[in-house]
């Protein structure tokens, strides 16, 4: 159902408010760049900060720029899960497309916790559900096995896999079958994952570099991995660029160094300063074949 180069976006801040102007611009120059779709609303779009109505509003100004040019799949997951209801209640509400639902954070549950936490979600709503495992952030993995079993209900479309393991991406992808959406959640893992099947990519660097990347995943779903590799090393330098600092602080960053945003954040987030932002500018600098000219921004 979810193919392509789907975009994690940054939420833009201008005194302490969301930039809906500059939203705007981003939605439309990720949607010109040839992106696929977009993600509002997750841990790049600082989601932990934004408060419920600063939540609507956002998924609201992305649904309406993207006017059905591209899907939209809000990030509404919660480690509380009324409150993931609530959310994605919200998003259904205002036209998105799809729900990305991470595990829930600081909890821990137990695997079947896990389930009944997700299936609840889903027979909340009609939306398709995209469950987001990444236990670097969360401190929970969940299996195959409860991915495979939660696979098995409709809305339940697929999982953005951010655990840096290629077992767990294969024993998901063997699992789960052709039909349900193995997405990459992390960049450097987009090209293994597509190779073992894996539909597409929910990405951070495609923030500042949407062409190139929705060039390579459209190289590598189309089986060309010839020209899919040679674009992922050119990238890759940049893809190791948005690790230097933690989410979303390099990235917000590079966007506001080639003029898309402010590099506004909020507390506990710090914008990047003193030798990792020179590296940050290196890498910008020396990857700039890649990145939009100051026409495309």
């Amino acid at each position: 159902m979810f193919s392509g180069t789907f975009t994690a976006l940054i939420t833009p801040f201008r005194n302490g408010e969301v930039d809906v102007e500059a939203l705007e611009g981003l939605v439309e120059f990720q949607i010109q760049q040839g992106v696929d779709g977009l993600v509002p609303c997750g841990t790049t779009g600082e989601s932990p900060t934004l408060s419920e109505e600063e939540d609507r509003l956002v998924v609201e100004t992305v649904v309406r720029v993207a006017n059905g040019r591209v899907p939209v799949v809000a990030g509404t997951g919660s480690n509380s899960t009324d409150m993931a209801i609530r959310y994605t209640k919200m998003a259904e509400e205002v036209g998105a497309d799809g729900s990305l639902q991470v595990s829930p954070y600081y909890n821990k549950p137990t695997q079947e916790g896990l389930f009944r936490h997700f299936a609840t979600i889903a027979e909340s709503t009609s939306l398709p559900i995209i469950l987001y495992n990444i236990p670097g952030r969360t401190s929970v993995n969940i299996s195959p096995e409860t991915i495979a079993r939660l696979a098995d209900i409709p809305n339940i479309v697929g999982v953005k896999e951010a655990t840096l393991s290629m077992n767990m991406a294969a024993e998901t992808k063997q699992l789960c079958g052709e039909e349900f959406d193995v997405l990459s959640g992390d960049d450097s893992m987009t090209l293994p994952i597509i190779s073992l099947g894996g539909s597409g990519v929910i990405a951070v660097a495609s923030n500042i570099a949407p062409g190139a990347y929705s060039r390579m995943v459209r190289s590598l779903l189309d089986g060309d991995f010839r020209r899919g590799r040679e674009l992922y090393y050119e990238l890759l330098p940049l893809f190791k660029a948005m690790t230097i600092e933690t989410n979303p602080i390099p990235v917000k960053t590079a966007a506001s160094l080639l003029g898309l945003c402010s590099d506004e954040m909020r507390l506990p987030m710090m914008p990047m300063e003193g030798e990792n932002l020179e590296k940050l500018r290196l890498a910008i600098e020396q990857q700039s074949h890649l990145l939009p000219t100051p026409e495309e921004v």
